[in-house]
């Protein structure tokens, strides 16, 4: 039987069929070589935000296991939709992404005019980690305690507004379901990235946002933010001095961000399968481990099943928000 052919005819008896035969160690050949050149690893976000650290982070091992550079380049954004219709379109057989929820899942729904289908177009690969998300506030915000400043947000109305990196990401998306949640009404001011957020609100152009747990965490011990609370239902192991929502009155709230690696659709079966063991063996090492969770992830790894099964629940659940909370590109 020409395995390489039965591959390029049925590219879901292409997947089983690559998969058995790495399990049985009988990869093809092209499997076993790749890569033959430079890899790139492209994030939609700036230098210095949440995901372009853990691509950072990635890369240096990532490259030792492959044999091979890798390169992480920035392609900014629309929430980072732009690198992931890059990553998506690729076909040199080379190019990653290294992206969070919304790119991978509601981009569509939220707008149908996205060039990219993510659920169709991205192959997972491994998802890397997970957190809740910071509501954070300037340091000399009203209120002395964070149920007193809810208090007083709730009374200032439209008057505030809140960033996000963009329209679309869960930073976004979380703030929306927040204020259905909390009886507030800050208004939406969209942002390159988290970096740029925080010298808004430093510089008193915007009065809170949600922010990635290490990020906040800079600032907060800084004396330049505060935190008000986390978005899961409990404290959280990345910033266990924080009160989660919960505790200072938001009920039936919870929300977490997370980050993957992908491929576009296009690459083969055994190739993903390969990277998907490197990656998530890489991520779940002690030294790995103990990085990404300074920058404020609880470490996962998977498989591209694991992530697939993570990408359809988000799917629904962010895109119930959508529908709620009337959410549309402006």
């Amino acid at each position: 039987m020409n395995i390489g052919k039965r591959l390029q005819l049925s590219p879901r008896w292409a997947h089983h069929a690559a998969c058995a035969l790495l399990a049985l160690g009988m990869a093809p050949a092209w499997a076993a070589d790749w890569p033959t050149q430079t890899v790139r690893l492209v994030v939609g976000f700036p230098a210095g935000s949440s995901p372009d650290l853990s691509a950072r982070a990635l890369a240096e091992p990532l490259a030792k296991a492959l044999g091979q550079n890798v390169v992480v380049e920035n392609k900014v954004g629309a929430g980072g939709n732009i690198a992931a219709d890059f990553v998506a379109k690729s076909t040199d057989g080379h190019t990653l992404g290294l992206m969070i929820n919304g790119n991978m899942t509601i981009a569509r729904i939220l707008n149908p005019k996205v060039p990219y289908d993510p659920l169709k177009d991205l192959a997972p690969i491994s998802l890397i980690g997970k957190a809740p998300l910071v509501l954070t506030v300037p340091a000399n915000a009203p209120g002395q305690t964070a149920a007193e400043w809810l208090t007083q947000a709730q009374k200032a109305g439209n008057t505030l507004s809140y960033a996000s990196p963009g329209v679309g990401t869960v930073a976004h998306l979380g703030m929306e379901l927040l204020k259905s949640k909390a009886g507030i009404a800050p208004v939406h001011v969209p942002y390159p990235g988290n970096p740029q957020i925080i010298t808004a609100m430093l510089g008193g152009q915007v009065q809170l946002a949600l922010l990635p747990p290490a990020m906040a965490a800079a600032q907060v011990k800084g004396g330049k933010l505060r935190a008000i609370g986390t978005t899961s239902t409990g404290r959280s192991p990345v910033a266990p001095e924080v009160p989660s929502l919960a505790e200072i009155g938001v009920k039936n709230y919870q929300l977490e961000i997370w980050n993957a690696v992908a491929a576009p659709v296009s690459m083969p079966a055994a190739v993903a399968s390969k990277l998907s063991a490197l990656v998530s063996d890489i991520v779940r090492s002690p030294d790995m481990r103990a990085r990404l969770f300074q920058q404020g992830w609880q470490v996962v790894g998977s498989s591209p099943e694991g992530l697939r099964n993570r990408i359809d629940a988000d799917t629904q659940a962010l895109g119930e928000i959508i529908r709620h909370q009337k959410i549309e590109l402006n």
